[in-house]
């Protein structure tokens, strides 16, 4: 990601919710803001394109490919 200028903010969270992120920095090497600040990226794209995440669809698809004849015999 590229360096870009920050401005400090102020907000509250779910114990369990800082507590997940701390973990996921953790276990990535990453700083807990990058970790807080990709998730806000990701979530203000979904809101404003108004679609699912790429990662939600690259496993969707994956999931499709898989599971192609399971699906058609549930749908039966």
């Amino acid at each position: 990601m590229p360096t870009t200028a920050h401005k400090k903010f102020s907000s509250q969270a779910a114990p369990e919710v800082l507590t997940a992120l701390r973990k996921i920095a953790e276990s990535e090497g990453r700083p807990i803001q990058e970790i807080l600040d990709e998730a806000l990226r990701e979530y203000i794209e979904r809101k404003e394109k108004g679609q699912p995440r790429r990662q939600a669809m690259d496993a969707f698809a994956q999931s499709l490919n898989e599971f192609d004849q399971l699906y058609r015999e549930l749908a039966k």
